[in-house]
């Protein structure tokens, strides 16, 4: 049954040091703030930690969860977590300083400024989910919002967040040039970049987007009755995998679990920065069919925590993304169906493909007593791709 995942993976140690990251870069004023105003916004529900008990027998650990996150306020996807809150923290910095006091959250979420969040613009580039989490809060909060997409976003993430009140702008360009494109026409424009990756000068949104995230993690804690071993987080920009290593590092402590970080072969930028030292660029020559991974520049304060959190940087080539998917969907090993987009399984698929190569399997320190998280990251989020998944196509 997981004979398709016999493929071979490259992997690069990372060089994790002792070091506060975790702690300074987000710390936990930030992942506090950001849990107390999340959980309290109307829809809120903690999203389902699904144990894969039979997938676990069958590659020999003892157990893997996998953190749902298709259910998210409806929007599909984890990013309904960071878009959202760092769109409200930058209205709230802003009208804080148009008014000369004190704005607190709750005031714009209740609708107290929403006159002055319409003369507010915000805009971002996006593979998808995180322009529709940005999309959804600006029309909660009554702002304008501007999405840049590259060429290869598929037309049913764009029509998504034009749903929600969007303007979207797709580039000829990737991903990077549409980062580009947003920040140009913002400084030209007086409009409010609200990113998931930082640069030099811009961190506060960043931030918060990462600190948002950190719900996520907190709920796989609380429903774990013991910490995992493991865990095996899809790379990016690095936002996602940065924020849930130092949540993990912040609740466990010296017990937190071993830090994997999963990219494609096709964008594999924090692999080149573990090789070189370095947050390092990728040049991305082929779109990898893990749209939400498809970037070709690390975060630059995602890689602070990386570089201290992860153990090991692993790529995994597209043929075993969408036979994951459909393990998934079908619910082949006998555990609960799980409804999963591309970018989700990526460290499904790579947890899969290691334990099928004993070289590997010992690498990773994957044994009989592995507690495996998993952060699935996306539902069906586009339901034509997913569609031509199910009936066997494994390149989309």
């Amino acid at each position: 049954m997981l004979e398709q995942f016999a493929v071979a993976l490259r992997h690069t140690a990372g060089n994790p040091e002792t070091g506060e990251a975790a702690y300074s870069v987000l710390s936990e004023q930030d992942f506090a703030k950001a849990q107390a105003e999340i959980t309290a916004w109307e829809g809120y529900a903690a999203t389902p930690l699904v144990s894969l008990s039979g997938l676990a027998s069958q590659i020999g650990a003892a157990r893997v969860d996998y953190k749902h996150e298709g259910p998210r306020f409806g929007l599909g996807s984890f990013k309904a977590l960071g878009g959202s809150y760092a769109a409200l923290r930058v209205l709230q910095r802003e009208l804080s300083k148009q008014l000369g006091q004190d704005v607190s959250l709750e005031e714009i979420r209740e609708g107290a400024h929403k006159d002055a969040c319409a003369g507010i613009t915000l805009v971002s580039a996006t593979d998808g989910n995180h322009g529709r989490s940005l999309a959804w809060g600006c029309q909660r909060f009554g702002a304008p919002c501007r999405i840049y997409i590259h060429a290869e976003v598929s037309e049913g993430r764009a029509a998504a967040m034009r749903d929600l009140g969007a303007e979207v702008i797709r580039i000829d360009g990737d991903y990077d040039a549409s980062v580009l494109l947003a920040k140009k026409e913002a400084e030209e424009n007086g409009w409010f970049v609200v990113s998931d990756t930082s640069w030099d000068g811009y961190t506060e949104p960043p931030r918060d987007v990462m600190a948002g995230y950190s719900v996520m993690t907190r709920e796989a804690c609380e429903a774990l009755e013991q910490p995992p071993t493991h865990v095996f987080l899809q790379g990016g920009v690095g936002g996602l995998a940065a924020s849930v290593a130092a949540a993990l590092r912040q609740f466990y402590g010296a017990a937190s679990p071993r830090v994997v970080i999963v990219e494609p072969e096709l964008a594999a930028c924090l692999f080149d920065s573990a090789k070189a030292g370095k947050a390092t660029n990728f040049a991305i020559k082929e779109e990898t069919i893990m749209a939400g991974l498809s970037c070709g520049e690390p975060s630059e304060m995602a890689w602070e925590i990386l570089a201290e959190e992860a153990t090991d940087f692993v790529t995994i080539p597209d043929s075993i993304v969408a036979p994951a998917v459909r393990l998934l969907a079908n619910g082949e090993t006998g555990d609960p169906v799980v409804e999963a987009g591309e970018s989700a399984v990526a460290g499904l698929a790579a947890l899969i493909a290691a334990c099928k190569s004993p070289d590997m399997k010992a690498t990773l320190g994957l044994d009989a007593n592995s507690r495996v998280l998993l952060i699935g990251s996306e539902g069906v989020t586009d339901p034509a791709i997913y569609a031509a998944i199910m009936e066997g196509k494994d390149h989309v």
